[in-house]
């Protein structure tokens, strides 16, 4: 509640403000995305109950992404797209469930995420419904914690294959062929590139160029293991378009000071280098809404586990720390 003062004051700016309706570009505008809004819904209600979707996903991405089209989704639609569940069983799996009919799958507590993601694990395991791995492409801004989130996940789940890229730049001390990169020389990375070869491939500061191999990808896939690419923007798009099936996930500070401070903490660029990427960091994220999901990396062992359910694993990761 307001302060008087403040409640006063801004009643008295109201009474003074001309009685104009919306205009009607607004309100042709927001009606257009209501609409989108529902169809999408609609399509992802759609989709768990011809079983081209586990609900596990959907619970995934809507647990991870409240901005999501998943997190929209109302309990109750959620529900009754399982086809065991009908108007007849809601109300007593909702009571069940400890959950009220308005809620949204966004909006749910931790309490009652856990009793509904225990509810589906169920249905699936009884239904006999395994998800397929995933490949997940992680990117954003520099800074951001990729590389610490990937490396959480990897140490926690060693079947989770992580990508190696292939590069044209000379080893550093301590890089090992085929574990680091795919070291190749610029006349072989032609080649990949020729033989289309490379889901993605980008040429860096204007002298080396770095791209993921597509063959160790399609094997882990096909061997039944989830794939990680941890890379930039750039090349998330590339390879949306290579492989559509790929999952964009896109990484994001807790707030702008605080991606500063991870970037100053580093020490591993200079005071210009620094400046460069914070110019980058703000075009790159202009562009989280091209992705599917987006995570806010506020805690390692949080942001990694969101990762890890969108791609399908159930596994519990534990804060080490």
């Amino acid at each position: 509640m307001l302060p008087r003062r403040f409640d006063e004051r801004l009643q008295k700016r109201l009474t003074h403000l001309p009685n104009h309706p919306m205009p009607e570009v607004d309100r042709h505008a927001a009606s257009r995305a209501a609409v989108a809004a529902r169809r999408a819904r609609a399509a992802v209600k759609k989709d768990i109950t011809a079983g081209e979707r586990a609900p596990s996903d959907v619970l995934a991405v809507a647990f991870a992404d409240p901005q999501s089209v998943e997190a929209g989704l109302r309990v109750t639609d959620f529900l009754t797209s399982l086809p065991s569940i009908g108007v007849t069983k809601l109300p007593q799996t909702l009571e069940r469930l400890g959950i009220s009919p308005r809620k949204r799958l966004g909006g749910l507590g931790s309490h009652q995420r856990t009793s509904l993601s225990r509810f589906v694990e169920e249905f699936e395991r009884k239904r006999g419904i395994v998800p397929q791995p995933r490949l997940i492409v992680l990117a954003g801004p520099a800074g951001v914690g990729k590389g610490t989130v990937a490396a959480a996940i990897t140490a926690a789940l060693p079947q989770v294959h992580l990508s190696v890229s292939a590069t044209t730049r000379d080893p550093r001390p301590g890089e090992v062929d085929e574990l680091n990169y795919y070291f190749v020389t610029h006349d072989e990375f032609d080649a990949l590139i020729t033989s289309d070869q490379l889901l993605e491939w980008a040429t860096v500061h204007k002298t080396n160029r770095y791209g993921t191999p597509r063959r160790p990808v399609e094997n882990a896939l096909a061997e039944g293991r989830p794939v990680l690419l941890e890379i930039d923007i750039q090349g998330a798009r590339q390879v949306k378009l290579a492989m559509p099936e790929a999952r964009l996930v896109f990484l994001l500070p807790p707030s702008w000071d605080e991606l500063v401070r991870r970037l100053v903490n580093r020490g591993t660029e200079s005071e210009e280098d620094r400046a460069r990427r914070l110019e980058t960091a703000t075009s790159e994220l202009a562009a989280q809404h091209e992705f599917d999901v987006r995570i806010v990396n506020d805690d390692v062992t949080k942001a990694a586990q969101q990762v890890v359910d969108l791609m399908g694993i159930n596994k519990e990761l534990h804060n080490e720390r």
